[in-house]
């Protein structure tokens, strides 16, 4: 059975009995026992990794989300997340953009960066567009959601890492995989629900006449969403999919972003991007100084932490293995959250080091 097709029958489910506890003691099924033991695994990775979890059952849960019929049932987040303040704006594209679809992106944010009091950009980390859009929201101090297509125990593409540690002090990583869970590819489909679901608005920048940024743009018209498109030359490849959304009345056409403030009818501010990037600064340097450089990590943690200190130019992986005696999947994991801690840096040739 399809995760998506389960999914349903859970939201199913609840509703039928009221919560998610009481469908849980009400069903029959051979495999609860497992599910239990697993779900009782994740409880205490969570725990110990400082992730921040949120139920359909929380009032903070995001409340744009929860509008959507097939909704997440419940979220992982890693960082400094809001995902309910302010307008939030998700923005995506091709894998492979042309120049001019980065500049456009690039300018969008900025400008949105400047208009708008409070803007979140959303986007799935993924090449292109994607990291483009949060790059951009980093650069000019906008809070940024990477919604990935994996659990939190890993960045994919690992060429993203470090965009990641940084969307972390403004923003983070937001998914609904539990760790152990790989960016196969029906997750990738499945996660744009949740793009397109947190956004008050959708963009796409530059889409080819097929590709996953128009699922999100379809998802998105499902969900009652406000659906942009930038237009591009008629014979141009990278641009056939937006202007076939704006040709046929399924997004605004927009060439900047007055057009989509205007649009959504949102007030404007004057801001400039020197006073927002010394604030997101000011937020970032208050938040260190109240966490100790080894604060509270997990034994595995201080044991890989211990290893890396002792190394002045870094370990290889294998290395880290080999001197900590704990599994590998278990050393790649928890690599993966001291880097998103910004304890860690990863080098070219899988070697690790401790950021001093």
């Amino acid at each position: 059975m399809l995760l998506h097709t389960r999914l349903r029958k859970a939201l199913q489910l609840i509703d039928q009995y009221g919560s998610a506890e009481a469908a849980w003691q009400a069903i029959d099924d051979p495999e609860k026992e497992s599910a239990w033991a697993r779900a009782q695994q994740e409880a205490e990775w969570v725990e110990a990794h400082g992730i921040s979890v949120w139920t359909l059952a929380d009032d903070d849960y995001p409340y744009r989300l929860r509008q959507c019929p097939d909704r997440p049932l419940l979220l992982y987040g890693k960082g400094n997340l809001r995902p309910s303040d302010g307008h939030v704006i998700s923005i995506v594209g091709t894998r492979r953009p042309t120049e001019r679809g980065k500049e456009l992106t690039d300018m969008l944010v900025r400008e949105l960066a400047e208009r708008l009091e409070k803007v979140t950009i959303v986007s799935g980390g993924a090449y292109g567009i994607d990291i483009a859009a949060h790059r951009a929201a980093i650069k000019y101090g906008v809070p940024t959601i990477i919604v990935p297509a994996h659990g939190l125990d890993r960045i994919y593409p690992y060429q993203h890492r470090a965009d990641a540690v940084a969307a972390l002090s403004n923003g983070g990583i937001l998914t609904e995989f539990p760790s152990g869970t790989e960016p196969l590819a029906p997750y990738f489909i499945q996660r744009n629900r949740i793009v397109a679901g947190l956004a008050d608005a959708v963009v796409v920048v530059e889409s080819r006449e097929t590709g996953g940024s128009l699922i999100t743009a379809r998802m998105a018209l499902d969900y009652n969403r406000e659906l942009f498109a930038f237009p591009g030359r008629p014979n141009d490849p990278s641009s056939q999919g937006c202007n076939a959304l704006i040709r046929d009345n399924k997004a605004h056409l927009i060439s900047c972003a007055d057009d989509l403030i205007n649009a959504m009818c949102w007030p404007t501010v004057h801001t400039t991007l020197a006073d927002r990037q010394n604030s997101q600064l000011s937020t970032v340097n208050s938040q260190l100084s109240e966490v100790g450089l080894l604060g509270d990590f997990t034994e595995r943690q201080q044991t890989i932490l211990n290893k890396l200190q002792e190394a002045e130019e870094g370990l290889h992986i294998n290395l880290l293995v080999m001197e900590t005696q704990l599994p590998y999947g278990d050393v790649a994991s928890e690599l993966t959250m001291l880097e998103l801690q910004g304890l860690v840096r990863s080098l070219p040739g899988g070697i690790y080091r401790f950021v001093r």
